[in-house]
């Protein structure tokens, strides 16, 4: 049996001299070890000396970097795996590729745990402060499910540059002196601080954070593990929190009602929204129209989105660009075409010799249509009834810009605009009298984000382009 001595548990370099002096010498991987400091080698075992080192020799980026996060595992047979899966790769090498192997799958799912430990250590280090030598010092005891420490300490370095700070683990220390990270060995829990006035504070804060409404025990507990408990001041609140819950709920589901928003009780005052709606309201300018969609209540889109969105631009502009709806970035920041597909328009307008600034942008309907999935809001399609709604907004902001040329973008705002349902592919590009102005119907810019193939997706880039370009002559 040939051994590999390693200087420490996480000595990569190490492994790596080893493990190329073993391949280099034909030495199979049942008949080669890896020790830290030689370990207790058998009678007739050979260690090889630290210094040694074969021949060099390609191997794939994926396995070194793999291997590099593998050494920082827990597991007593990390190294015997590099090493098995280093022999394969000279007759394999793709096998990096197969994640359906076994040797490969282990790897990654060891990997996988190592960024798993790295990513919980820098959301449950606590910090508490100490004084030496009339100096803030913050020191913190944590136990990472791997040796994750000098991988994750320049995190810490990086966030809390301007404080001293130590992190000790049993695996050894961190220490950042506002200039340098330095490393030490082992640590025990008696070497940090029990407590300190600030968690006090911090428990405060978490408490009044906590919504038993949405409490998931095994979802938090699977995001929180309870071995990292011990070290959070905060999980001393957690079963109290957790038995109350249900009477927090009730009592919450019990309480009165809270006053309606003041701002937008306001609003609905001042519009009387209903009756200025039925009695003829007319908006005298563009800011009072604004602020009228936000009482809209003429479609059951405004329950979902963040606010109403109408349009911007010149008050007297003399082209009006008319899309679908906002969409997940317009309904956040409350103007329209911010998002990509108005990155989109912008690079189109300028290629066409169209300045946005002298144009006025705006939407067939006023707000976002969406489904929830996952963190992410996904844009769903107006009915014809919900533009049908709306077209009451788009037709007051026709009369208050008057603009001579209306460009709609795509189906549902060629709907908003002429009141009929079109085929854009038939009637692109070619211009339609209106009793107020000219209109000229093109696809939407999302459609050209959504085209897979380049070249497609190039050449209706340039159709896009000639469309703005015939809107520009008829302007």
């Amino acid at each position: 049996m040939r051994i590999g001595a390693l200087e420490s548990e996480t000595d990569f370099d190490g492994w790596r001299k080893a493990a190329r002096a073993f391949r280099s010498a034909g030495v199979r991987p049942e008949e080669a070890a890896f020790r830290v400091g030689g370990g207790d080698g058998g009678l007739f075992d050979e260690v090889e000396p630290q210094g040694g080192e074969g021949a060099q020799f390609p191997v794939p980026r994926a396995f070194v970097e793999l291997a590099q996060a593998v050494i920082l595992h827990r597991s007593a047979d990390r190294f015997d795996l590099l090493y098995r899966l280093l022999w394969r790769l000279e007759r394999e090498p793709d096998l990096m590729k197969v994640v359906s192997d076994r040797d490969v799958a282990d790897a990654f799912e060891r990997a996988k745990n190592v960024s798993r430990a790295s990513h919980k250590m820098k959301a449950f280090v606590r910090f508490r402060l100490a004084q030496e030598e009339g100096e803030e010092h913050w020191i913190s005891w944590f136990e990472p499910a791997h040796r994750v420490l000098e991988r994750t300490a320049p995190f810490f370095a990086r966030r809390f540059a301007t404080m001293r700070w130590s992190i000790l683990t049993p695996d050894g220390q961190a220490h950042w002196d506002e200039r340098m990270l330095t490393f030490g060995p082992p640590a025990t829990r008696d070497m940090a601080p029990a407590e300190d006035e600030i968690e006090d504070f911090w428990k405060t804060y978490y408490a009044s954070t906590f919504n038993p409404a949405r409490l998931k025990t095994q979802t938090m507990q699977g995001e929180m593990p309870k071995r990292y408990w011990a070290n959070l001041p905060e999980a001393a609140l957690i079963p109290e929190l957790i038995a109350s819950a249900a009477a927090r709920e009730n009592a919450m589901v019990a309480a009165p009602a809270p006053e309606p928003n003041p701002r937008l009780a306001k609003t609905l005052a001042r519009m009387n929204r209903d009756r200025a709606f039925e009695e003829g309201f007319v908006p005298s300018n563009l800011e009072e129209l604004g602020q009228a969609v936000q009482a809209c209540r003429r479609c059951p889109l405004w329950r979902d989105a963040t606010q109403g969105v109408c349009g911007q631009g010149a008050r007297k502009a003399r082209l009006m660009i008319v899309g679908e709806q906002p969409g997940d970035q317009e309904d956040l920041a409350g103007k329209p075409f911010v998002g990509p597909a108005g990155q989109v328009l912008d690079a189109a307008l300028e290629e066409a010799g169209i300045d946005r600034d002298d144009a006025f942008v705006t939407n067939a309907v006023r707000h976002f249509k969406h489904e929830p999935r996952g963190k992410r809001r996904i844009h769903q399609t107006p009915t014809t009834s919900e533009i049908t709604a709306c077209r009451w907004w788009l037709d007051a902001e026709r009369t208050l810009v008057r603009p001579k040329v209306i460009v709609t973008l795509g189906g549902t705002a060629a709907l908003g605009v002429l009141g009929r349902k079109v085929a854009v592919t038939k009637e692109r590009g070619r211009p339609i009298p209106l009793s107020d102005a000219t209109a000229l119907l093109t696809v939407h810019p999302s459609y050209l984000l959504r085209i897979p193939d380049r070249e497609v997706a190039a050449l209706e880039r340039e159709r896009f382009v000639a469309d703005l370009k015939a809107v520009r002559r008829l302007l």
